[in-house]
């Protein structure tokens, strides 16, 4: 696994459907060593704080796997680091094998997998295609959220490697990226699986919520 590309980006208004619009979906692509704090990247931002960035969606990962099935899916060129809002590109992390709770040292920091991503309209937009955030979806090649739980610096090259918490005295259940995706959005009665989402201690507590609503509402209905 491997840090391919640091990306950054500020808010900027932008036309879109006959409105100006603020966003900081589009990334460029950094040099050098970069720090990263508990909110994220050095040089980086978000523009709607109430969904966009905390510390449970410091930086954001997409793998280049993705980019390589978007190219010959969407029959496009022109997908380059940072084009899908991506803090990290990265290799070898695609939504089936990397789990919500699994903790990466990445040059110094020490970050943890929280949530996929839930795409807006800004993504839309960058990718020029009303149509895309439902393919998106459909594929569940969504990308990651890391929360950053020991601050430092990273730099495009650098090696990824799992962290093994040793210090865990109970087993964590394990549910993938791509399993969590398809749970929420696509495979709504599975309540078993919801139980096993809810126990996950890391996953973002916007993601457990529609979960833990899953489980009340069945528990009303009995």
């Amino acid at each position: 696994m491997r840090l391919l590309s640091l990306n950054v980006g500020l808010p900027r208004d932008v036309r879109y459907l006959e409105e100006t619009i603020s966003t900081a979906i589009f990334k460029e692509p950094v040099e050098g060593r970069v720090s990263v704090g508990s909110l994220g990247l050095e040089g980086d931002g978000q523009a709607d704080l109430t969904v966009h960035g905390g510390r449970d969606k410091a930086l954001y990962a997409y793998s280049i796997e993705n980019y390589e099935f978007w190219r010959r899916e969407l029959g496009r060129d022109d997908l380059d680091p940072g084009q899908f809002g991506e803090n990290l590109t990265v290799s070898g992390m695609t939504e089936d094998v990397v789990s919500i709770g699994e903790r990466f040292r990445i040059g110094t920091a020490l970050v943890e997998v929280t949530q996929p991503r839930s795409p807006c309209f800004k993504l839309a937009l960058k990718m020029n295609s009303t149509t895309f955030n439902k393919q998106f979806l459909a594929t569940c090649r969504v990308g990651f959220y890391l929360r950053v739980l020991e601050e430092g610096e990273m730099g495009a090259g650098d090696t990824i490697n799992r962290v093994e918490r040793s210090k865990e005295k109970m087993p964590q259940e394990k549910m993938t990226v791509a399993e969590i995706c398809d749970l929420l959005y696509h495979d709504r009665k599975n309540l078993v699986d919801a139980r096993r989402a809810v126990s996950i201690k890391a996953l973002a507590a916007s993601w457990r919520k529609p979960f833990e609503q899953r489980l009340e509402k069945l528990a009303n209905d009995v």
